[in-house]
């Protein structure tokens, strides 16, 4: 039950002790961010929080809690980026379509975590990948690309939708190349993609991930790998593919097989490639973004799900870059 009890308070009652505890965060720290987000005060007494202030901020700052309710009320932390992207839709007019964010759980993660998109740009770019054979994400990086691409791929496999999952990334980063680097070939390459084990373990563990790696469900390979071959019934996952060129870009394209589909993830702003070489992903983004079956996303910082300091880090690069 929630109401206004006096002038200028509102209460509302929670369900239990988890619901309190994920609403007020670590420490208080999401109370303090709704405070500093609404101007109105937050307080959690027992199972009660009561909001404090004048009407409009009152207003402003119940329907934000509202627009959460799904997080909290299941025990699911409360960031930053949720209060923000919720606060976004409120004043945009957008309220209703926040609201659907609730409704697309994509999977549970190995800690019980509920793994849904949490803006409303990464809701369209679920949505794309849903209904695409093939999706561009472009963005800075924390904007959840790689990660949202990748619990889909479980989900579809787990549904039996497709019958294998590929993920792979160019193996030349940061100038460096294979051949400098230490180790046999698995050595060398792993480093490069860790970041896909990283996401595969966290959706289904690390000893069921072995398990799939070695039956050849999940096949986990750098970029040329892909030469010669055509990926049947898989879900393709290339990343970081602003280090691909144009040439390399159209081979991946072009192994696409029956009942597949792809989805290529890169941030244009980290092209690691030689200074006046085109990047594959730029240029595949401008050459198929009409093409009917292609869908092109892009992501802001706003958008960034890691630690709040990495959108202030985009955008200060950003407006570096601008100048």
């Amino acid at each position: 039950m929630a109401g206004v009890t006096s002038e200028g308070h509102f209460v509302l009652d929670l369900p239990d002790t988890d619901a309190a505890l994920a609403l007020a965060g670590n420490g208080e720290q999401t109370l303090h961010h709704l405070q500093a987000l609404t101007g109105a005060s937050f307080v959690i007494r027992g199972l009660q929080l009561v909001i404090g202030g004048r009407p409009a901020q009152l207003e402003r700052a119940a329907a934000v809690v509202e627009l959460i309710r799904p997080l909290w009320q299941e025990g699911q932390a409360v960031s930053a980026v949720d209060l923000q992207a919720a606060l976004t839709a409120l004043d945009t007019g957008r309220r209703d379509a926040h609201a659907e964010l609730a409704d697309q759980v994509l999977a549970r993660s190995q800690r019980g975590n509920l793994l849904r998109p949490r803006t409303l740009r990464q809701k369209a770019y679920v949505e794309a990948m849903e209904r695409h054979d093939l999706t561009f994400a472009l963005g800075p990086a924390g904007t959840g690309k790689t990660f949202l691409a990748t619990v889909l791929a479980v989900r579809m496999l787990s549904e039996r939708k497709v019958e294998r999952l590929v993920l792979t990334r160019p193996a030349v980063e940061a100038g460096e190349r294979l051949g400098f680097l230490p180790g046999d070939l698995q050595q060398k390459v792993d480093p490069y993609l860790r970041p896909l084990y990283d996401a595969l373990h966290a959706l289904l563990g690390a000893e069921k991930t072995t398990t799939l790696l070695e039956k050849g469900v999940i096949e986990v390979a750098p970029l040329a790998y892909m030469r010669g071959r055509t990926l049947d019934e898989a879900f393709v996952i290339l990343d970081e593919a602003q280090n691909t060129t144009p040439a390399q870009m159209r081979m991946v394209l072009t192994r696409l097989g029956e009942r597949s589909r792809m989805v290529v993830t890169g941030d244009t702003t980290q092209v690691d490639l030689p200074p006046g070489q085109l990047s594959g992903l730029v240029d595949a983004a401008e050459v198929l973004a009409d093409i009917n079956g292609v869908a092109v996303c892009r992501l802001t910082s706003a958008d960034v799900v890691r630690h709040p300091l990495v959108q202030r880090v985009v955008d200060a690069y950003a407006r570096r870059d601008q100048r």
